[in-house]
C-alpha cells in the first residue's frame, strides 16, 4: 500500500528518485503512464496487469472504453528502478504532467501519483476546500 506525500525531483535527465518507503513494494519494474489529472500514474507491474485486464473488457463499440484504453495504454511505459531507486520518466510524459524539477510523489492506495509542485497544491486545497460536499458525494460511492 502507497501511502504519503513527498517531495522530490526529477533531474535533468529525467530521472525521478522515488520515496525509500515505497521502493520494497514495487521490486524491479514499474509502469508510468498518464494520469487522469494531468499527473502520472505508476503501478506495480502486477497492479498494472490486473488494470489493463479490466481495461480490455471494456467493448470496443463503446466511444468512452476506446478513448480510454488510448489515454492509458498508448502513454504506459515499463521503467526498472536502478540501485538508488530512480526511474527514467520518459519526455512524453514529463511534458504531459508539465513536470519539471520540483514534484510532487503521493502515494494512493494501489497507485503512486506524481504532480508538478505548483498544480498539487491546487489539486489538494480543492478536495480539502469541499470536505463538506466531498463527504455527501463519496457517500454516494459507498464509502
Amino acid at each position: 500500500m502507497f501511502l504519503g506525500e513527498f517531495s522530490h525531483i526529477i533531474d535533468d535527465k529525467g530521472r525521478l528518485t522515488l520515496p525509500s518507503k515505497f521502493r520494497a513494494d514495487l521490486g524491479r519494474g514499474v509502469v508510468v503512464t498518464r494520469g487522469v489529472d494531468k499527473c502520472l500514474f505508476i503501478f506495480t507491474t502486477a497492479e498494472f496487469q490486473t488494470l489493463a485486464d479490466r481495461i480490455s473488457e471494456l467493448p470496443m463499440t463503446q466511444a468512452e472504453g476506446r478513448e480510454f484504453s488510448r489515454h492509458f495504454f498508448s502513454g504506459a511505459s515499463d521503467v526498472e528502478l536502478d540501485k538508488q531507486g530512480r526511474i527514467l520518466i520518459p519526455q512524453n510524459l514529463r511534458e504531459y504532467a508539465g513536470l519539471d524539477g520540483d514534484v510532487v510523489v503521493v502515494g494512493v492506495n494501489k497507485r503512486i501519483e506524481v504532480w508538478d509542485v505548483n498544480a498539487w497544491p491546487q489539486v489538494r486545497a480543492s478536495f480539502e476546500g469541499n470536505a463538506a460536499n466531498n463527504a455527501e458525494h463519496w457517500a454516494k460511492l459507498g464509502i
